[in-house]
């Protein structure tokens, strides 16, 4: 199996659309995904996402055969952080926020801490994880504990369409390991594609594996340069985002 999950195009959070920078993205990837062969879509019921997804399904000619899950919509979970800061997204943290409690590294624990349990996040999170896994043993994979157990593997393309914070998610569940690193230390932006294949070495046991991560290459190509959303200032004194 390979699995792509891709972020909406440039946002336009206010109206849940597309910038017109996003629409331009978007077509871009169409022209790259199109040529490609997609199997199944499934997108968030957000707009911004569903109108990305569009684009591509529209490019395969399947824009009618598009499925909505709600555990695709971003993550987002209110909390109160220890420094006292109040967010509603949880990759949103500062570095003196998270980088030297060593719970935040570890797959089993980060989400148990006081401050995550007032929001409830382990029940938001197992929304999402479980959610993916419901579609994959649709789709012939069985998770068991870090494994998927498949009697018969097979090599079709399903495709997500999302959001950052939740893309990192998925993938933290993938791969075993903690979500905190990946959305502080790494960043996809609007329509780029993250890929993932299936690799069964040994007959019914099966693991994905990151192939790329936040790949671009369409915009490039097509002479535009990647969406600053998601990402934060350079350095400190400067007009880019900090907060």
């Amino acid at each position: 199996m390979r699995l792509l999950i891709i972020r909406h195009g440039d946002p336009d959070y206010a109206n849940d659309t597309l910038t017109e920078k996003g629409h331009r993205e978007a077509k871009l990837l169409a022209e790259k995904l199109g040529k490609e062969k997609i199997d199944y879509f499934y997108s968030s019921p957000l707009g911004r996402a569903r109108h990305t997804c569009n684009y591509v399904a529209r490019a395969h000619g399947k824009e009618q055969n598009v499925m909505e899950y709600d555990w695709l919509r971003e993550f987002g979970c209110p909390l109160t952080l220890p420094s006292g800061r109040e967010r509603d997204i949880p990759w949103d943290m500062l570095p003196t926020e998270w980088i030297d409690n060593p719970q935040m590294y570890d797959k089993d624990e980060w989400y148990k801490q006081d401050f995550y349990q007032k929001g409830e996040m382990e029940r938001r999170l197992r929304f999402v994880t479980d959610g993916l896994d419901e579609l994959l043993a649709k789709h012939g994979y069985k998770r068991d504990g870090n494994i998927y157990r498949t009697e018969k593997g097979h090599t079709e393309t399903i495709a997500l369409f999302c959001h950052f914070g939740l893309e990192t998610l998925l993938l933290s569940h993938l791969c075993g390991i903690s979500p905190i690193p990946l959305w502080h230390h790494f960043v996809a932006a609007p329509s780029s594609v993250t890929t993932l294949y299936t690799e069964e070495r040994r007959e019914g046991i099966a693991v994905f594996r990151c192939m790329s991560f936040g790949d671009t290459g369409h915009l490039y190509a097509g002479g535009e340069e990647p969406s600053f959303a998601a990402r934060f200032c350079e350095k400190y004194h400067s007009d880019d985002r900090h907060d």
